[in-house]
Order: C-alpha cells, then sequence, then structure tokens
C-alpha cells in the first residue's frame, strides 16, 4: 500500500520541481527584458515636449471667490493658483521606463515634475469640491468634480462624491455619464472607481 503514495509523491515532487523551474526561468526574462528595455531607454535622445496634454487649470471656473474666511480653503485656492502657472501632465499609470522611450531620458526629470503637479492637482481638487460641498456650494462643488474627472482623476473619493451630489440634485442618471471616464482609466483605482459608480446607481 505504500508504494501508489510514495509514487504519487515522487511526482508531486517532479511536478513541483518543474513549476519552480519554470517559474525561475519566466522571472529571469523578465527581469532581462525589463534591464535591456530600461537601457534603451537611458539612450533615447531628448524630444520634444510641445505636443504633450498640458491641462490648463480654469482659475475662473473654480469658484475661488467662494468661502473667503475660511483658512483651509484658502490653502486649496493657493495650491490651485501655484498650480495655475505650473505645466502639468497626467502620467498615471505610465512607467519612467516608457516615458524616457517616447520623450527621451534627458526629460525624465521634467516629465516627473510635470506629473506631480498632476498628482497635486488631482488632490486638490478633490480637497476643495469636499470643502464646497460641506459649506453648502453643491452646485459649484459639482462643477470642480466634473473637471477633475475630465483631466483623469482616479481620486475614488472624487467620483464618490459627485455621484452623492448628483442624486441630491435628483439628476442620477448622469452617473452614467461618467462611466467612459472611469472605465478609460490607466491606473489600479478603475475596477474600485467602476465599482463605485455601479453601486451608486442602487
Amino acid at each position: 500500500m505504500k508504494f501508489p503514495f510514495f509514487a504519487s509523491f515522487l511526482v508531486f515532487v517532479a511536478w513541483l520541481t518543474y513549476e519552480i523551474s519554470k517559474h525561475s526561468r519566466l522571472d529571469a526574462e523578465k527581469e532581462r527584458s525589463f534591464w535591456e528595455k530600461e537601457h534603451r531607454a537611458n539612450n533615447t535622445r531628448r524630444k520634444s515636449l510641445d505636443d504633450l496634454p498640458y491641462i490648463a487649470v480654469p482659475l475662473d471656473s473654480l469658484f475661488l471667490q467662494l468661502l473667503p474666511e475660511d483658512e483651509q480653503a484658502a490653502e486649496y485656492k493657493e495650491t490651485l493658483r501655484t498650480l495655475s502657472e505650473a505645466r502639468i501632465v497626467n502620467f498615471t499609470g505610465i512607467t519612467n521606463t516608457d516615458l524616457k522611450l517616447k520623450y527621451g531620458a534627458p526629460n525624465i526629470d521634467l516629465l516627473s515634475r510635470y506629473d506631480q503637479n498632476y498628482t497635486i492637482l488631482a488632490r486638490t481638487l478633490n480637497q476643495w469640491a469636499s470643502c464646497l460641498h460641506k459649506n453648502g456650494c453643491a452646485a459649484q462643488a459639482r462643477e470642480v468634480l466634473e473637471f477633475a474627472v475630465s483631466t483623469g482623476t482616479d481620486v475614488s473619493s472624487s467620483y464618490k462624491l459627485l455621484c452623492d451630489i448628483y442624486r441630491e440634485e435628483n439628476t442620477p442618471e448622469k452617473i452614467k455619464e461618467l462611466y467612459p471616464a472611469a472605465e478609460a482609466l490607466n491606473s489600479a483605482m478603475k475596477k474600485a472607481i467602476v465599482r463605485i459608480l455601479q453601486e451608486a446607481e442602487q
């Protein structure tokens, strides 16, 4: 009775050894491929950045005149004013290696700065909209959030608050209009945001 068990054990060991070896080879191939790509990226010459999808901050449409006595709001408004003078590009989901390949290695510091500016913009728009909403300015908060969505934000709470406002305004049908933006996201938050929209429709 012991032989069948021993034979099965040997088969299992052989299978396990094969799987470990296969995954090791795949990992080695991935690593080699990554470093080859990184080497090409680091040797890519500088390219023009004129055609980047720069994001302009529309100060006149963000209701910065509201809540003049609110100290926290003042911080958000100052950040938005500063960003309006900066270059902003949403590179969410794009690796530095891919950026160097497309735009040239010498541009990576600039591109990283543009992307960091976008991260700050998306966060600040969410904070400013939340502040407006809490202070009874729901319509203005909605417009701020709709602008944020148009830039490709992946801040999930922006979508959640925008859905809440649509429901408050008795326009829940507008939630459907957010799906194309959510499904186009190149972000790890994509599934979570789509789920927020689905739950908001229930």
